[in-house]
Formats: C-alpha cells, structure tokens, sequence
C-alpha cells in the first residue's frame, strides 16, 4: 500500500481524537452535574435556613410544651398556624419533631404521611438537625417516587433546638440537564471529530507526500541515477531529511565522475606507459635480433649497435625510476625523511648539479639568494630533485650561450628561462603525467618529471606554478609556509 504511513497517522489522529472526545464528555458529564448538584444544594440549604428562621422567630420561648396541631397557648397557636399554612404553600417542606413526629401536615401524592412511612435514615437525619447541623440526604427519593435531594435545618426555641425542618427537591432535572449538556457535546465531538478527521487526512497525506518523494530519490539513487533530487523544500526535520538526501546525490555524483576521471586517468597512464616502453623494447630487441642473426657483422656497426642499446636501456631505466618515484609520492603512506635544512644551501647543490648540461650548452646560472639563511623542515634530496628537474627543463629549452636565473627570498623562490616559452595551450597541462611539450629539443625525456616535481611539491606544502610568453621564456614559481615550515608528510 502506497500511502500505508498516511493511513497509520489517520488512524493515530482518529484514535486520539476519539478518546479527546470521550473522556471530554465523561469529565464534563461528571463535573457538570456535581457542579449543578452543589448549586442545588447551596440553594436548598440557603431555602430551608430561611424557612427556619422564619419559624424560629414565630416560636416563643414561653410557647406550649405541646405543638402538635397548634394547641397550646400564646405563640403556640400562632406556631401552628405558620406550620399548617407552610404545609399548604410549600408541600415539598415538612417539620417533624424529635420524635419524627409530624408538626406539619406531612403528606405525599394525595395521602398523608405517618412515622412508618418514613424512610431508614429518616431519624439519622432528624437527630442531625436536633443537634445544630444541616444534614442532606437521598432516602427520600422512594418515599417520594422520584430522584430527591433533602436538606434538614434546626427551628430553635431560644437555644433550643425545638423542630426540625426538612425541605425537598427533586433531582432528576439535574440529571436531564446534565444528560442534555453531554449529549450537546458529544454531538460538537462528533462534528469536531469530522472536521478533524478530514484535516487529519491532509496532514497525513502533506506528511506522507515528501517521505514518499524521499523514497523514490533513494531507490533512484540506488539504482545508480545520481542527478535524482527529492525536490523537497521544508524548513522541518523533513526538510533536513531531503536536504541531506540531495547532498548525498550530489557528493555521489561528484563521485562517480571523479571515479571516472580517475578510470580515465589510468587508462591513459597505461596507454602512456605502454607508448612509453614499446620504443626502447623494440629497438633493443631489433638490435639483438640483427646482431644474434648476424645481420650486423662489421665491428663498427657492431659497437654502433651497442651503444644505441646502452642508451635504450639507460632511458628504460630512467622511465622506470620515474614511475616508481612518482607512485611513491602519490601514496600519501610512503613516508618522506624529514629535517631541518637551509633552503639556499640545497637550492646551490641542485645548482650544481645542472652545471655540466649548462656548460655544454655554455648557459649562465644566475643566482640571486637572500643574504640570511632560509630555514625549512623536509626532505632534502627530495626537494634537491624538484628543483633539479626544474633547472634541468630550463637549461634544455634555452637557447645556447643565454642564461638561467635563479632567485630565492623567504617567500618563494623562482626559475626563470630565456627560451622559447610554452604556449598558453599548453600551461594547465605541463604537470601532468607523460605529457611533452611540442618544441625542438623535447625528443628525449619521459614527460614524467613535472609530474614527479609538483608531487615533491605538494607533499612539502609548497605551491609550485608557472607562467610564460611566447618568446620570452618560461618563469616556474615557488612559494612555502611563513617562517619555512614543511607541508604534509
């Protein structure tokens, strides 16, 4: 099922929803009717206390010993004439004596009421109000055939206690109300819970719709199809939840092309070092074929042939060293030694060592050094070959008889030629691997040694770069860390 979260959050709502509404119409049912109840109560006890004040001001003090019946003398006759026309005004308002005898024409449903009739708790209640309180109860609901509630209140004769009003009302118009106000809110429940079911389908299938966006870009994803995008734009956890998943395509498919970048870089390695190897072996193995054919018999050819495959194997082996270096350095786990070194004392050794190809080609090495020595943490014959192969590309591609300046400062140093120069085609290119720059006297060499230099380079942390005209020669700049510090290891 497509939307199954969508349903289980519909349902999770409904569910909730439902028992909001419940046990909303439970409290409001409970809380209502003891509310009501309590305000009936208050309004009886304040009812009956009137009653029986009123009473208690007819009674004399002085008044008949017997009051039944309003016999008696003085303010008796008047008491049981205000009792029997209370009677007859209030019918729900009895007065009993102590003795649960009835002072007032008791009477319910047409018949008059006697001591048997009364309920159980009847005298429970009656001594109660003989002693000062004013008790409520519900025994006389049966007795008088509907939910009743009964308050009892004290008539005093002076400070005596000398009646006991009982004032009746029945309840069941509490519980009808009460009932009424339940079924009014479960019917709003029930139309709330309507309204909130539909919003709760919207939200479901708003919360559903990303997380199934999120799902077809990852199965997408997995199937490969790396420019997939949630297209999510939330500012929630969501939100958070498709923006990584779209990071994650984009760092998946610079990846991948890097991936085949990388491919392609070894395919051409390979191709390279194949072109590379095939030249020497061939021409050796010709050699050795026309020599052990005896093809070649003269001795001049012979030693002819001998030399050629000495310099064969001489440029095999430098193609070989190269290689193995420039593997070594793009290994970040081959270590490199590490010391202390005066950066002018090892740029005047590499000088040194590109004396004789310069004095061949009767080409000056200038030196333009900074006076205080330059301090530096790496490896010394490491960089002796940077700067080696540096000097070494400078004095090939000079003219003869010209000059080639060197200049060393604390910030940097730099090697500049007064040859021919390297096209601007050619400039992004000159560090990569095998690659040859197409001028006169660039027949011989491996194209690795550029290569070899910015890895030498890179792992002392300095910055090597060139720049050049045509025709006015070709600059190689060098710059390191403040204070001469070494790079990465």
């Amino acid at each position: 099922m497509k939307n199954r979260i969508a349903l289980r959050l519909l349902a999770y709502f409904a569910v909730a929803l439902a028992a909001f509404a419940l046990v909303s119409g439970l409290l409001f049912g409970t809380l209502f009717t003891r509310q009501t109840v309590e305000a009936k109560k208050a309004d009886m006890l304040r009812r009956a206390t009137a009653l029986a004040e009123t009473l208690s001001g007819v009674l004399d003090e002085n008044g008949a010993d017997r009051m039944a019946g309003g016999q008696g003398t003085g303010a008796g006759n008047g008491y049981g004439a205000y009792v029997r026309m209370l009677s007859l005004v209030e019918t729900d308002v009895w007065v009993l004596d102590e003795q649960l005898e009835f002072l007032s024409a008791g009477h319910m449903q047409g018949r008059a009421l006697t001591y048997s009739d009364l309920p159980a708790d009847a005298e429970t209640l009656v001594q109660a109000v003989f002693q000062g309180q004013t008790p409520f109860s519900e025994g006389f609901s049966e007795l008088v055939g509907a939910p009743t509630l009964t308050v009892g209140a004290p008539i005093y004769r002076g400070d005596t206690v000398a009646g006991a009003l009982l004032l009746h009302d029945a309840v069941s118009g509490i519980q009808d109300a009460a009932a009424a106000g339940v079924r009014v809110l479960l019917y709003s429940g029930a139309a709330a819970l309507g309204v909130a079911v539909l919003l709760a389908v919207l939200l479901s299938y708003a919360f559903a719709n990303p997380l199934n966006r999120m799902k077809a870009t990852a199965l997408r994803l997995a199937d490969g199809e790396y420019a997939a995008k949630t297209g999510v734009a939330r500012r929630d956890e969501i939100g958070k939840l498709a923006q990584a998943i779209d990071e994650l395509s984009v760092r998946l498919l610079l990846s991948r092309q890097a991936d085949e970048r990388q491919e392609q870089l070894r395919r051409d390695f390979l191709a390279n070092v194949s072109h590379e190897l095939r030249t020497p072996v061939t021409v050796l193995r010709g050699s050795l074929e026309a020599l052990c054919d005896g093809v070649v018999r003269e001795p001049e050819r012979v030693d002819e042939y001998h030399r050629r495959m000495l310099w064969e194997t001489v440029n095999l082996q430098r193609l070989v060293n190269d290689l193995m270096d420039l593997a070594r350095l793009q290994n970040t786990d081959f270590p490199i030694e590490r010391g202390p070194l005066n950066l002018a004392d090892m740029l005047a050794d590499a000088l040194y060592g590109a004396g004789q190809l310069a004095r061949a080609k009767e080409i000056a090495l200038r030196r333009e050094f900074s006076p205080e020595p330059i301090p530096f943490e790496g490896d010394y014959g490491r960089l002796r070959q940077m700067f080696l192969i540096v000097l070494d590309n400078a004095v090939k591609f000079s003219p003869e008889k010209s000059a080639v300046t060197v200049t060393l400062t604390p910030e940097g140093a730099t090697v500049q030629d007064e040859g021919p120069g390297i096209p601007p085609e050619e400039l992004p290119l000159i560090f990569d691997r095998f690659h040859k720059a197409h001028t006169e006297g660039n027949g011989q060499g491996s194209g690795l040694g550029l290569a070899i230099a910015r890895q030498i380079a890179l792992r002392h942390g300095v910055d090597i770069t060139v720049t050049s005209e045509p025709g006015h020669g070709a600059t190689f700049h060098f710059s390191w860390p403040a204070a001469g510090g070494g790079g990465q290891a």
